[in-house]
């Protein structure tokens, strides 16, 4: 006989089905037992009435693996309106320890750093799982929203020989015994692969050993990467992020409907035209100084509010930056050169997104990298490309993670990470 999972029972009234799963939770009454089992698309509950069943069920504790054969039989008040009944019930392995907590509650109420200790079996609850089911549907909806557009998925390399594109914030390792990093972006390789297929993306991890010990950073992280090519400034760029968020969120509403049920979410609307706010009126709406050369968490969360109250969004993009603030490959302004043709999207007061027009101009990287007192040396790889013709492009990265946690609303980025690494954590 074919398992079949808890979500097709419905389908199944009035045959004998065999299911499996874990053992979610057992109600051990005085004439009846039932026993909740746990699969990956949801509960089935099992009723119970023989005594020799009911005294294998006592003798299982929660978690453990077994296989359940049954008669499907309606019941409103069940899981998805169907219930097992005249069962038998076999384990598929020995009786499990317990997890330091109750899976069964509706919310676990372990702090997070027990949860974390013990992420193998604290993912297992409905509403850890569901945030991951998220996750899975959002970088979906991102390679799909993409493939439509012509662009091609590209795999860059995750160690590299120098350290660059941001100094002492790198992890090192021995290479082979030369020096090699941790890559902390695929910035300069998704740049040049706009010169093979003008159209890229990539999703993969990328490193950052900046001691940041907060509730939005990780070591380590998933980014989504685009980059596209003939671009007319940042505004394109700006387009197709666009697209790519409603993207996103019309799959994870597809995909992942049971999910975001489960976590009681409503989905936020991505506008036609995502409203946007030049960076020095951004920090006169959010009350900073005028000289302010970036936008700190309280700025962005006034940006946020205000997003919300007169533009009716959950996003906003916030446009050209200071080019101090900027890394040398950045395009600026054409009309006012101090600042950029870069741009934030903060998403419900968070920044979400960083992205921008590039330079591509051979020239204007040697001039750029001048500026800035750093030497050619170091870049030569990067930069030479640029003599062999690129067009005028563009891109951005989503952090996932921190795109997850703000959909869900958690409080910290790690709840919504399956096995996060920072400043403290190395394991599991």
């Amino acid at each position: 006989m074919q398992r079949i999972l808890s979500a097709h029972l419905p389908t199944r009234t009035g045959t004998t089905v065999r299911i499996a799963g874990w053992v979610h939770r057992r109600r051990l009454l005085k004439s009846v037992a039932f026993l909740i089992v746990r699969d990956a698309t949801g509960l089935t509950q099992v009723v119970v009435t023989d005594p020799d069943v009911r005294a294998a069920v006592t003798a299982l504790p929660e978690e453990t693996v077994v296989e359940v054969v049954g008669t499907v039989t309606a019941n409103g008040t069940a899981p998805a309106g169907v219930e097992l009944t005249h069962p038998t019930v076999r384990p598929l392995g020995p009786p499990a320890v317990p997890p330091p907590f109750d899976l069964y509650r509706p919310t676990l109420t372990a702090t997070l750093p027990t949860q974390l200790d013990h992420a193998p079996v604290a993912l297992r609850h409905p509403t850890r799982a569901a945030a991951l089911r998220i996750a899975a549907a959002a970088v979906a909806g991102f390679r799909a929203t993409l493939d439509a557009r012509d662009f091609v998925e590209v795999h860059t390399p995750k160690v590299v020989a120098t350290s660059t594109e941001s100094g002492a914030n790198v992890f090192a390792l021995d290479w082979f015994g030369r020096p090699a990093y941790l890559a902390q972006s695929p910035q300069f390789y998704k740049q040049l692969m706009v010169g093979v297929f003008e159209r890229v993306y990539e999703v993969g991890p990328v490193f950052r050993a900046e001691p940041h010990d907060t509730v939005r950073h990780l070591a380590q992280y998933t980014s989504l990467d685009v980059e596209l090519g003939f671009v007319d400034d940042h505004r394109d760029v700006m387009a197709v992020l666009r697209d790519t968020l409603a993207g996103m969120l019309a799959e994870v509403a597809r995909r992942a409907g049971g999910a975001v049920a489960t976590l009681g979410l409503t989905l936020p609307e991505v506008p036609a035209e995502i409203p946007a706010v030049h960076f020095a009126e951004a920090l006169l709406i959010a009350g900073a100084p005028a000289d302010e050369p970036d936008l700190a968490p309280a700025h962005e969360r006034a940006l946020g509010e205000w997003a919300r109250a007169t533009r009716g969004s959950d996003f906003l993009f916030v446009t050209g930056y200071p080019m101090a603030k900027r890394p040398f490959y950045t395009h600026p302004d054409p009309a006012r050169p101090a600042y950029s043709n870069g741009f934030d999207l903060l998403f419900r007061g968070l920044e979400l997104v960083t992205g921008g027009q590039r330079l591509h101009r051979h020239a204007d990287y040697l001039a750029a990298l001048a500026a800035r007192g750093e030497p050619v040396e170091p870049y030569a790889g990067y930069v030479d490309a640029f003599r062999h013709g690129m067009p005028p492009h563009g891109g951005f990265a989503i952090g996932l993670e921190r795109f997850v946690a703000r959909l869900v609303g958690a409080a910290n980025v790690r709840e919504v990470t399956a096995f996060p690494r920072d400043l403290h954590r190395l394991t599991p």
